[in-house]
């Protein structure tokens, strides 16, 4: 069963996300918060799989939430997805600087609401190759310097599924790519995020960008 906690400011969109997600067998809400200090609260008493919290928020922004959900050791098993109502709006890129696995806009449709939920509760960056693009193109097509001393523990095979990965690729298609089975894919990418300290997908995407092991790509 996926555990799902629910945190924004609008009733309305809590429950109706909470009503689409209670249909289901496999996924079960188990709180909903208004704000980000009740939603933090919160997660640490229920554990969730999956926390969905809205970017902006009363008292404590969803980002800072995810900042101090990503810092704490007993919520490693706490993936967050990120509501926004814009998609490409400026928080974005922080949210998931501060470990965020991903972003959804509020108005999507429920069958992604519910495949979303799946993905992130495996630990999986929802992050479509479409939205990465948009993502290093608007904040990171001149990152500033960043250190790729970090990079050198990495195997070569590591560097590549890690750049494939940074393309929005899963680990079947990095698999096919690599002519390795998706179960040496997978290892490859969790041996990558262990050396490079990156809590999840997402996070090594990110890193993978700012370190120059890839380039944003022109149009």
């Amino acid at each position: 069963m996926i555990r799902v906690l629910l945190v924004d400011d609008q009733p309305l969109i809590r429950s109706g996300f909470r009503a689409l997600l209670d249909l289901e067998d496999d996924i079960e809400v188990v709180a909903e918060a208004g704000d980000g200090e009740e939603g933090l609260a919160l997660i640490k008493d229920h554990l969730p799989h999956v926390a969905l919290i809205d970017i902006q928020m009363p008292v404590m922004d969803g980002i800072e939430a995810t900042r101090r959900i990503a810092a704490d050791p007993t919520l490693a098993g706490v993936h967050v997805v990120m509501l926004t109502n814009y998609g490409m709006d400026e928080y974005v890129f922080e949210a998931l600087r501060a470990g965020a696995a991903g972003f959804l806009v509020k108005d999507i449709v429920p069958e992604d609401l519910l495949h979303a939920v799946r993905v992130a509760a495996r630990g999986d960056a929802l992050l479509a190759p479409s939205i990465t693009r948009k993502l290093i193109h608007r904040y990171v097509a001149q990152p500033p310097p960043a250190s790729s001393a970090a990079l050198e523990e990495l195997t070569s095979r590591e560097r590549e599924a890690v750049a494939l990965a940074a393309r929005g690729l899963s680990n079947d298609q990095i698999a096919d790519h690599m002519v390795i089975s998706p179960m040496t894919a997978k290892t490859h990418i969790n041996r990558a995020m262990t050396k490079l300290h990156a809590r999840d997908r997402a996070q090594l995407v990110v890193l993978a960008y700012e370190s120059g092991l890839v380039a944003p790509r022109n149009g």
